[in-house]
């Protein structure tokens, strides 16, 4: 197979949404070869770009990283002409994104319905605060609020404290993303079936409910409602951050019985040995805090890599809570790509995560990183659309593009 032909080399994407959701089902899709072409309001581009860390570009690291591979055009979509241009574009595009309130592109004339009446195969992913229907449709909202919503940020933190942020405010902009690529590549299969588009409805906070395990079938079925507790697993025991003697932090993870026993010659403890106490997965759960004080006396008596090491002998889950400087410094993640080094004429050298998933003959690429506001109007309005010179300059100037 020619690995220099991606999976999605002749897909061709509209990419009007706006910070992170949809924009990231964008970059997904162009790591593999789509041509997705970001567009932007002229003079003020997406508010991304000003989001987080400035780099010296003038525009965010963070506009850098997740606007990877697009071509950047600038089109006002409320102004009429705007939206005719727009039109043109749908009309030999395969996918649009977007992100605004349920009912804003209907009011500007580029619905669902209408863009779909120029291009019969379309398919445009959605995504919203709370879906396209319902009462709550209207309403704005950010991931923050989604996780908050979706039931993560009660179940986060300690049982006495209040609930607390898992890790990145982001996490259902991510995940509502990846959710609408997978809904973009399932859609255009559909496509080839039948020949016709849909819409994909994605709401910010149905991937975050739909990754939380066994959370809601317990309830419906006994009325159990987790609570916070910490670090630890409610199935499991050891399952949770053990400190060690240097002052860092391990992860370890016992999921059944024979993980347990491995685990116990690791530490060679005969009080964690006691198959009265301790033998069964359903018996260490009510021991909880006999067992963790004495996976921690153990883990506090040796340096974090040796505990690392002891586990791993013994073929137990252990791992380190690393930071950012950390990953930097192992070389799993730069063997793997996972933590990959892009050359970009904008910024130099930058480090960036690399492309998931990774296929073995078509593999994903990084070509350039976030393009500037409006780089790619020229190729794509004169070249693509046709538009003569004096076209450009005029559509320029009343400030459409």
């Amino acid at each position: 197979m020619d690995k220099s032909a991606a999976p999605l080399d002749d897909i061709r994407v509209l990419d009007i949404a706006t910070f992170v959701a949809a924009p990231f089902a964008g970059a997904c899709l162009a790591e593999f070869g789509a041509d997705v072409m970001k567009i932007e309001k002229p003079g003020v581009g997406d508010s991304l770009r000003q989001l987080g860390t400035e780099s010296d570009t003038g525009d965010s690291y963070w506009w850098l990283n997740d606007a990877r591979n697009k071509r950047c055009i600038t089109l006002d979509l409320k102004h009429p002409r705007g939206a005719e241009m727009f039109k043109r574009l749908v009309a030999d595009s395969d996918v649009v994104l977007e992100n605004f309130r349920p009912g804003t592109l209907e009011r500007w004339g580029l619905g669902f319905e209408t863009l779909r009446g120029i291009n019969p195969g379309l398919v445009m992913l959605r995504v919203s605060a709370y879906g396209q229907q319902g009462p709550k449709s209207h309403l704005p909202g950010f991931a923050r609020i989604a996780q908050a919503y979706a039931g993560l940020s009660y179940l986060t933190g300690q049982p006495d404290t209040p609930p607390l942020i898992a890790g990145s405010t982001t996490l259902a902009d991510y995940l509502s993303g990846l959710y609408g690529a997978y809904g973009v590549l399932l859609a255009l299969r559909a496509r080839d079936k039948s020949g016709r588009g849909q819409y994909i409805d994605i709401a910010l906070h149905d991937g975050i409910f739909r990754f939380l395990d066994e959370f809601a079938a317990v309830y419906s079925k006994t009325g159990y409602v987790r609570e916070r507790n910490g670090t630890e697993t409610d199935s499991s025991v050891p399952h949770s951050h053990y400190a060690t003697g240097d002052g860092k932090w391990v992860a370890i993870a016992c999921t059944n019985d024979k993980m347990f026993q491995r685990f116990v010659q690791v530490i060679a403890n005969p009080e964690l040995a006691d198959e009265e106490r301790f033998g069964t997965r359903k018996k260490r759960v009510v021991e909880r805090e006999a067992i963790n004080r004495l996976v921690t006396e153990w883990t506090m008596s040796l340096p974090r890599d040796e505990v690392i090491k002891r586990c791993c002998d013994g073929d137990v889950p252990c791992g380190p809570i690393n930071s950012i400087a950390d990953i930097f410094e192992d070389e799993q993640f730069t063997l793997r790509d996972t933590l990959v080094r892009v050359k970009d004429d904008r910024v130099g050298e930058l480090a960036v995560q690399g492309v998931v998933p990774k296929l073995s003959e078509t593999p994903g690429k990084i070509k350039h990183l976030g393009a500037d506001l409006g780089a790619n109007n020229r190729e794509v309005y004169m070249d693509r659309l046709g538009l003569s010179e004096k076209e450009f300059a005029a559509l320029r100037e009343a400030g459409v593009i």
